[in-house]
């Protein structure tokens, strides 16, 4: 089946057509040479297309046509919780009040504004246990890496600044974790995951040391399993003197069962954009809440909102905070979505969130893990991991099952991570998602397990129904073309 490709823009040029009219400007032109210097100055005009305005709308709406979103159809990419952003939190949102204020207004103008904010660091510490919040980081990893500045402002108070340098992180985490761990400036150690595929006590007991920081977490795992050893980890590393990190990006699976501070956490990061709701990725920004324990919290970022008697104050006297981490107060409209989402969902609502999610991955896990091996087949939580080892044997690949699921109006799952399972699927339905879709999503899984074993080479060659199938990739990732050239 041959799908017709779109043109480029520049394809449908056609020199002198123009996307407007304008009348003759009254205004006199200034000669641009006389301000601007030499070197920036342009020897020949940009090459821009010369389109009519219908070629233009009709253009950039064929490629919004293209873009996969969770409202377009199934999103099951695990670890990042691609669920359903109810559209009453996008109303709210827009409201005038909040679109329409500036961050620089005087606090007595802004008071609506700043209790939002103030009630949505109440309700965090609600769901974390954590004793205080701050809503700058503008998403996970910079929440990651302002937990971890807490983490040094902690220890140079405490006069071990120099001696507690290396930050331990399970080798199924999150890419994030190490890399927010050396932008915060420790070393890196990786621990070991138990046969179970939780963090081995062993070697947790092990890695501990005088010039242990802390140890970054997320519960449950990156392989969507509790840490039932949790109270034990948290023990070891507070007496060998660390602290306690808790990589939010899996609250899905948590809300109203356990909390962080619950579990021994010192500092905790939520994304707002996937536990509560708001736009991910292209439709963002994100934001990555932060809080602390109590004997944390001289050290969160500065400035803060808090309460005065009935009214709102920004307050910046915070001689020991970390410092600013975000422009102004976080993402502001994405803290109005997520505000917006906990509060029509209730306390109970917020349960079921988590009720709902563990059953979905649980019901598709059992579906699939006949077509699938299963390198952990204990029960899991919000998502799980497959391999596609068996499939790899017959010549097929995660990646040619991953493209073959386009081909049945699916996006695909995380593969190739965690990378500790080999040929990784790694699946999250989510709460918001119907059962029919589920089984639709598992019935095009199993046939194309079944494919693999009948008919590899149906596999190995998808997708077939898009205008891109197979690329050359490593020629695409080494030597990408990224500008129009035009032919001669």
């Amino acid at each position: 089946m041959t799908v017709k490709q779109d043109p480029l823009i520049f394809e449908l040029s056609r020199k002198g057509r123009k996307a407007y009219s304008l009348p003759e400007s009254s205004i006199e032109q200034t000669d641009l040479s006389q301000v601007l210097p030499t070197h920036v100055m342009r020897e020949e005009p940009a090459e821009l297309p010369e389109v009519s305005e219908l070629q233009v709308m009709r253009h950039y709406t064929r490629l919004s046509n293209k873009n996969f979103g969770i409202e377009t159809g199934f999103y099951p990419l695990g670890s990042c919780t691609m669920k359903y952003n109810p559209k009453i939190n996008e109303d709210i949102a827009r409201y005038s009040g909040f679109a329409h204020i500036h961050p620089l207004q005087p606090e007595e103008t802004a008071q609506g504004a700043l209790e939002l904010m103030y009630n949505l660091q109440e309700d965090l510490k609600q769901v974390t246990g954590m004793d205080a919040i701050s809503l700058q980081p503008a998403a996970g990893a910079q929440g990651e890496w302002a937990g971890l500045l807490i983490f040094k402002a902690y220890h140079e108070a405490n006069g071990e600044g120099e001696q507690r340098r290396k930050i331990l992180v399970p080798d199924s985490a999150h890419g994030t974790n190490p890399a927010s761990a050396v932008v915060a400036g420790y070393d890196v150690v990786e621990i070991k995951s138990n046969e179970q595929g939780r963090v081995g006590v062993d070697a947790l007991k092990e890695a501990v040391g005088p010039d242990t920081a802390g140890l970054m977490l997320t519960n449950p795992n990156t392989l969507g399993l509790f840490e039932v050893d949790i109270i034990e980890i948290a023990k070891i590393v507070h007496e060998a003197g660390g602290l306690l990190y808790y990589d939010g990006a899996n609250a899905n699976a948590i809300l109203g069962k356990a909390s962080p501070a619950e579990m021994g956490f010192d500092v905790v990061h939520l994304n707002l954009h996937k536990t509560f709701s708001t736009p991910h990725g292209g439709g963002g920004p994100g934001s990555g809440p932060i809080g602390v324990v109590d004997y944390l919290k001289d050290f969160m970022p500065s400035p803060r909102i808090e309460k005065e008697g009935e009214t709102y104050k920004i307050t910046r006297n915070h001689p020991q905070a970390i410092g600013r981490v975000k422009g102004y107060h976080g993402n502001f409209g994405v803290n109005v979505r997520a505000y917006a989402y906990i509060k029509s969902m209730g306390a109970e609502g917020l349960q079921q969130v988590s009720e709902d999610a563990v059953l979905h991955a649980n019901y598709l896990k059992a579906r699939l893990e006949p077509y699938y091996d299963s390198p952990y087949p204990s029960l899991c939580k919000h998502e799980f991991v497959l391999s596609g080892n068996r499939q790899k044997k017959l010549g097929v690949r995660t990646t040619d099952i991953a493209k073959r699921l386009l081909d049945y109006g699916f996006y695909s799952p995380t593969v190739y991570f965690p990378l500790i399972v080999e040929e990784a699927l790694m699946i999250e339905p989510t709460e918001t998602e119907a059962k029919e879709t589920l089984d639709e999503f598992a019935d095009a899984l199993i046939e194309i397990a079944k494919d693999a074993e009948e008919n590899p080479e149906l596999v190995t060659g998808a997708p077939y129904t898009k205008a891109v199938t197979r690329l050359d990739e490593v020629t695409a990732a080494r030597k990408p073309i990224v500008v129009y050239q035009k032919e001669d």
